[in-house]
């Protein structure tokens, strides 16, 4: 897995080809990224149509303003944060509308052929959906983004003590869910 900086440097340079070229050079943006954005947002919405919607919504932002995107110090950590907000406004107004979501939502895309794992990755989100929002997207983005407390911090505009915080919570809970689930799985 690449580094975190590494990746960043790819945004970053995706953002200045977007800047420089227009919206052509959105799909490698897009690319790049689209995959964990909606990883991310799927952590805030619960939903995977929704995260989906959210990601487009942000990359549609970004194609009609890009120097909003190239012009941020971390384009990358700014992404995300406009990926967060989306998905927030997406779960208001469905909050508004009444719609409830179900945790059968998830559709996650896993090129995996093993039923073993694809039943161990359905059981670490069904896990990460019951942890509480703030907790499941520190989550995301300690360990799928590989991200430090302080840019998780500044990306979701909290103290980095909360975030670590919030962070240590969740992988207690994570690990008592998963060893259940583990134990139910031998004496099935």
């Amino acid at each position: 897995m690449a580094s975190s900086d590494d990746f960043s440097q790819r945004v970053r340079d995706c953002t200045d080809r977007l800047a420089a070229a227009g919206v052509d050079a959105l799909g490698a943006l897009y690319d790049l990224t689209a995959q964990r954005l909606v990883r991310f947002s799927v952590t805030i919405t619960r939903n995977q149509h929704d995260a989906e919607d959210a990601v487009q919504a942000t990359l549609v932002r970004v194609a009609n303003r890009p120097a909003l995107l190239a012009g941020a110090d971390s384009p990358w950590a700014y992404l995300l944060q406009m990926v967060r907000n989306e998905s927030l406004v997406i779960l208001r107004r469905k909050r508004r509308s009444g719609a409830i979501a179900t945790l059968t939502d998830l559709i996650t895309r896993c090129r995996v052929d093993e039923l073993e794992q694809e039943e161990t990755h359905r059981a670490v989100w069904r896990a990460l959906r019951a942890l509480p929002q703030e907790q499941a997207e520190v989550v995301v983005l300690k360990i799928w983004e590989s991200l430090t407390f302080a840019q998780i911090s500044e990306i979701l505009e909290a103290s980095p003590n909360t975030v670590a915080s919030r962070y240590q919570y969740a992988m207690s809970k994570l690990a008592s869910k998963l060893t259940k689930v583990g134990q139910e799985g031998r004496h099935a």
